[in-house]
């Protein structure tokens, strides 16, 4: 398919894409060859598992005092 061709929705995914692309080879992955810790992946088990029963991860108030701002 050429580009004259193409919505201009498939333009702007071929565009999105190529950038995401580009950006990961000079950027690469910062967290590459790192693990996550078991504390780690049971919270964010546990949060997906609430979110499916339509439950809140976490109330906003919660957030607010874990990184000491006033609600």
């Amino acid at each position: 398919m050429q580009v004259k061709d193409m919505t201009v929705e498939q333009l702007r995914d071929l565009i999105r894409h190529t950038v995401e692309q580009c950006l990961e080879e000079y950027l690469g992955d910062p967290d590459a060859g790192l693990e996550v810790k078991e504390e780690v992946k049971l919270k964010l088990l546990a949060s997906m598992k609430r979110k499916q029963a339509g439950e809140s991860s976490i109330e906003a108030g919660e957030v607010y005092q874990k990184i000491g701002m006033k609600a």
